[in-house]
């Protein structure tokens, strides 16, 4: 069953996180300590005390309720997501879902220009935001795409397209695996291509340089992700229970992969953080790079791929291409790990130019 479903957190859970953000228990900091450290005291203190006294989470909520909110149950999980229907009843249907530290907010400056041409699905990850926390083992990207291809069954969809960015990519690539007589195709804005030492393949300098990014960044693995992949719940308490905790956790990553050309606002940051607080899937979220295991299956279906500059690693790809049926390949100077939030003009434009693309050779396929 589909239920309509409306955002409302009880004024005491505001109220009691307003109470922990006045009572912060501060560390020390060495002096000029900058980022060597970790995240800035003095920054950190500026956004807990905006969270705490400037921002207005009710304003942002009535917002977010313009939207068509919905939730169901599948695999005995709530699962929340977004439904836009296109004004054109014949439009594609595409399923974009968002990753970590992100949630279903990432795709809300794409609604309205990808809506023109598709009907959208927007649904959270189980154990994110409002799908709440997941209760069992074993919810990694593969069953979440097994979740997603009942999710459009059940809403009437036959035939669809896919697209994410982070675990996202990884969920949507896994859903063309799993149904891919309903995918249409795949488009990613990530796209890891780690170092192949045997492949007798040709790169070019631009490619090495990339290889060489993704070799640092294999070897020196963030902090985080440690953490989040070997011991979730651990460091779940930490952040459950301190909303500056979880407020530094999330927003170091939005310092570091973002493009400092297109910033995201404080109160979007900050409205996507809350998420994460109000509904206390702190440690139900990092289960998900616990559970997740490091070889997927291979996509059979057609993938786009979208290339920014200032995401955490850039594709090689030819290395892609050993991989995946990669039909369509852009490249963007501008745009960081969240490009949906940060050059939603770029990603959107891509997102319709690929799926355009194979609808159009879908079309010509079924009159030879």
């Amino acid at each position: 069953m589909i239920k309509p479903f409306r955002i409302h957190i009880p004024q005491a859970d505001l109220d009691d996180l307003t109470g922990r953000l006045a009572r912060t228990r501060w560390p020390n900091e060495v002096a000029d300590a900058d980022w060597d450290y970790g995240f800035p005291l003095a920054r950190l203190k500026e956004l807990a005390e905006h969270w705490r006294s400037g921002y207005d989470w009710r304003e942002h909520e009535a917002k977010l309720n313009e939207l068509p909110h919905f939730t169901t149950e599948i695999d005995d999980q709530n699962i929340h997501f977004v439904h836009v229907r296109s004004s054109n009843p014949d439009a594609l249907a595409l399923i974009l879902t968002h990753g970590w530290p992100g949630s279903f907010l990432e795709f809300l400056d794409v609604i309205e220009p990808l809506s023109r041409d598709f009907h959208l699905v927007i649904p959270s990850i189980p154990g994110y935001g409002f799908s709440g926390p997941t209760h069992e083992r074993g919810w990694d990207i593969v069953r979440v795409a097994r979740a997603w291809a009942e999710l459009m069954c059940r809403l009437g969809y036959e035939r669809y397209g896919a697209q994410g960015g982070d675990f996202g990519a990884g969920i949507s690539l896994a859903l063309g695996a799993v149904a891919p007589e309903q995918v249409i195709g795949v488009h990613v804005n990530f796209l890891p291509t780690r170092p192949v030492p045997d492949a007798d393949i040709e790169l070019s300098a631009t490619d090495e340089a990339r290889l060489d990014k993704v070799r640092q960044f294999m070897a020196n693995r963030p902090p985080f992700q440690t953490l989040q992949a070997l011991t979730p719940q651990t460091i779940g308490y930490a952040l459950t229970d301190s909303p500056v905790g979880q407020l530094v956790w999330i927003a170091e990553r939005f310092a570091q992969w973002t493009d400092p050309r297109a910033p995201i606002s404080d109160d979007r940051m900050l409205t996507n953080i809350s998420l994460y607080w109000l509904t206390a899937t702190a440690a139900s979220s990092a289960r998900l790079h616990h559970d997740t295991p490091r070889a997927l299956e291979p996509c059979p279906v057609p993938v786009g791929v979208a290339v920014f500059a200032h995401d955490i690693t850039q594709s090689v790809r030819p290395l892609a291409e050993r991989l995946y049926d990669i039909r369509h390949w852009s490249e963007f100077e501008r745009g960081g790990h969240f490009a949906a939030m940060e050059v939603p003009e770029l990603l959107s434009e891509d997102v319709r130019d690929f799926f355009l693309s194979r609808l159009k050779h879908d079309h010509q396929d079924a009159t030879r």
